[in-house]
């Protein structure tokens, strides 16, 4: 099989103008997931040292699915992108170093950002399926992986500045830039690909994020979940293996601090003081949706064992064998008037898939860090 030459290319579409400007857009989308990712990362992080703002309630929510968002739409983008400048890939590389350099610098940095963000994607498609078949940690890996293609990228653009720069202020038809051979007219024009890409990126985010907008949830091809009380469900009770230790008339909440210890059933709570909130879960996937939560404020809990304010609490589940299973609250978050121990949802008796006996709900927090069967909560020196 022979293999292509640069010479083998020549559609106009194929040019600086539109790979700069669908550039420009990846470009975006990946500052966007980056800022977003590194607040979702923060957000997951026990014993903050400043800890994030528990209000507003909905911050999270609006982060995170622009996270989510940006990442998927910079999938169609960089295909696009690759297609465009494909032919750059079979250019002979320049004998003289000084050419030679930037050359490597170009070809280098992107099959770094190709190679990484293949991962990124992969990774997280199996993340929105719960399955792990690595034994590295995703939200770690995910995390550092972020920073080396958003590197990569910027060495990319640094490289191809000066054409950048031409192509972006220069008419989307403008051929100064171009390969001397490519001369041959596309089945569409430069404006058209530009349209492709963009309701592409759309199209993509959308199916993604189509869960936190009401109404059309069913859309939500690409994080679909089980529903319950209309809000998705990530782990069953079943899958945790709690649907035992949590329907047993044994069941005790644990309220520590130092060595004031109370026990009180689900009866216990639900004979003290009643709350409702409106709050989201907004999971890490990107889905949200807010749900009426009503039943016993923490700091209500935490004065029964004398706890002082400005302390930060351990609430730890059933569940032992999950990452979500053991979270810290920041001191504002356990001591804001809307953080609850949950007994009901929109009004019903909380299900057993969405955490009963009780669960932790609190504004503005990772869906992973509102932990579901709640069975220890400790107020930590």
């Amino acid at each position: 099989m022979k293999i292509p030459s640069e010479d083998s290319f020549t559609s106009r579409l194929r040019s600086a103008a539109v790979a700069a400007r669908v550039g420009m857009w990846l470009g975006i989308c990946f500052l966007v997931a980056l800022v977003t990712g590194v607040i979702s990362h923060y957000a997951q992080v026990d014993h903050q040292p400043v800890p994030l703002p528990a209000s507003p309630s909905r911050l999270y929510q609006l982060t995170q699915g622009l996270h989510v968002a940006a990442g998927t739409a910079a999938i169609p983008l960089l295909l696009i992108k690759l297609w465009v400048v494909f032919p750059k890939l079979f250019q002979p590389m320049p004998r003289r170093v000084r050419e030679a350099l930037p050359t490597a610098l170009e070809r280098g940095s992107i099959a770094i950002l190709v190679s990484t963000s293949i991962v990124q994607l992969t990774t997280g498609l199996l993340n929105v399926a719960q399955w792990y078949p690595w034994g590295f940690s995703f939200r770690n890996t995910h995390f550092a992986l972020a920073f080396v293609a958003v590197g990569a990228l910027l060495i990319h653009i640094a490289v191809k500045l000066p054409v950048v720069r031409d192509a972006l202020t220069g008419d989307i038809d403008d051929t100064s830039n171009d390969r001397p051979n490519a001369v041959q007219a596309g089945p569409v024009s430069r404006r058209g690909v530009l349209a492709l890409a963009g309701t592409s990126a759309a199209a993509a985010a959308f199916l993604y994020t189509a869960g936190t907008i009401p109404g059309v949830g069913r859309l939500a091809a690409l994080s679909s979940r089980s529903r319950a009380h209309g809000i998705p469900i990530n782990r069953t009770a079943r899958s945790a293996g709690v649907v035992a230790a949590a329907s047993s008339s044994a069941y005790r909440l644990e309220v520590v601090h130092g060595a004031v210890t109370r026990s009180l059933t689900r009866e216990d709570m639900l004979a003290m003081r009643q709350r409702t909130h409106i709050l989201p879960i907004a999971c890490v996937e990107g889905w949200s949706v807010a749900g009426e939560w009503g039943g016993v404020l923490l700091r209500d809990l935490l004065d029964l064992v004398d706890a002082p304010r400005g302390r930060e609490v351990r609430v730890r589940s059933i569940q032992t064998f999950s990452a979500s299973s053991d979270t810290v609250l920041p001191p504002n978050f356990a001591d804001d008037d809307r953080t609850l121990l949950a007994l009901h949802l929109d009004g019903e008796t909380l299900s057993m898939d969405h955490g009963y006996p009780t669960r932790l709900i609190a504004p503005d927090r990772p869906g992973v860090m509102q932990t579901k069967w709640v069975s220890r909560i400790e107020v930590l020196s």
